[in-house]
């Protein structure tokens, strides 16, 4: 619940507003679920709490740590179903990469996510969960959350939005509004919906190709909304934003979208765009058709865009020995 639903909540209780607050700071910052648990609530309030609310917990049915130090979670909903998400270690401090679906429905090609399909939306009560089991974890504290695991956010907007203001929210889980970033394959009405509601995060897309007959053979949504309008929906949201920097994901795949024309493509596709390109070397995973870039491909790509002007970096890989880099996620359904 948002800070705005615990208040009605506590109005329908007949409690004080103060009581609100105190279970923002005891669930949210705290971790702490069982109004039992949390001090100075009137007697009356906790047996309402007990019986018109009830806490989300989820199991962790299996944990892994790469030499890195990255650590994927496979988490096991209510219901039975399973999410992984990602715990990557920094200097002092974790970020989190959060599922939003259980499976996607996107179908990029080159992601294994995409292999399982679509099952159902996470609440998001099952988002914040992934957050707080990650904090009872570790002595580091989660400080950036990145909603890039499995799913398609803005396919889940509603939900999404809800999960992004309760964990921006000063009184709710404090995030810093710039420490949340939301990661679409190029949803463009999802990204509109973004400025009208003004959500309080970044924005990253996964664009991937520079013309559209490989962005379309690579990610499917690009047969309906191509790149002319993705990117026109890229300088709304920065213009609404007051100039906010975007974050373009660009996967480099041998052979496919690594060519010099390619970097040189990306360059007038994004001038008029204020932009951080990440560029990251495709993470293999069995089975798969597209193979990792050379490295001489990748310096090459990274030096065009530079030499251009812009500001790119190439992002290494972190926890792929464990298939918890960036397209290795695949939670298997037993439910």
């Amino acid at each position: 619940m948002t800070r705005q639903q615990l208040l009605a909540l506590c109005e329908a209780a007949g409690a004080k507003p103060v009581h609100a607050e105190k279970l923002l700071a005891y669930i949210f910052r705290r971790g702490v679920n069982d109004p039992d648990q949390i001090p100075d609530l009137p007697d009356s309030f906790r047996r309402f709490l007990k019986e018109h609310s009830q806490p989300l917990s989820v199991v962790i049915k299996a944990e892994q740590q790469a030499k890195d130090g990255t650590r994927k979670l496979l988490l096991s909903m209510p219901d039975g179903k399973n999410i992984e998400t990602v715990l990557i270690p920094g200097a002092g401090r974790l970020t989190q990469c959060i599922s939003t679906q259980v499976g996607c429905a996107i179908g990029c090609k080159f992601c294994l996510t995409a292999t399982v399909g679509l099952t159902r939306n996470l609440s998001a009560a099952e988002m914040v969960a992934q957050v707080q089991t990650a904090q009872g974890l570790s002595a580091n504290k989660v400080r950036n959350l990145v909603l890039m695991g499995m799913g398609e956010p803005l396919h889940n907007f509603d939900e999404v939005a809800q999960f992004i203001r309760i964990a921006a929210d000063p009184l709710g889980m404090a995030f810093s509004p710039r420490r949340i970033t939301l990661s679409t394959a190029g949803l463009v009405p999802g990204i509109y919906r973004m400025i009208e509601e003004n959500l309080p995060c970044s924005l990253a897309v996964s664009l991937n190709a520079t013309t559209d007959e490989i962005r379309s053979r690579i990610m499917p949504i690009n047969r309906r909304y191509p790149i002319v309008e993705l990117l026109q929906a890229i300088r709304d949201y920065i213009a609404a934003h007051g100039k906010k920097r975007v974050l373009i994901e660009y996967v480099l795949l041998a052979g496919v979208n690594d060519s010099g024309e390619d970097a040189h493509r990306l360059c007038k596709l994004l001038k008029d765009i204020d932009s951080t390109v990440n560029l990251l070397p495709f993470n293999a995973s069995p089975g798969s058709k597209f193979q990792a870039p050379s490295d001489e491909n990748v310096s090459r790509f990274f030096s065009i865009l530079c030499e251009a002007g812009f500001v790119a970096v190439v992002r290494k890989s972190r926890g792929q020995d464990i298939s918890a880099a960036c397209g290795q996620l695949k939670a298997e359904q037993t439910a």
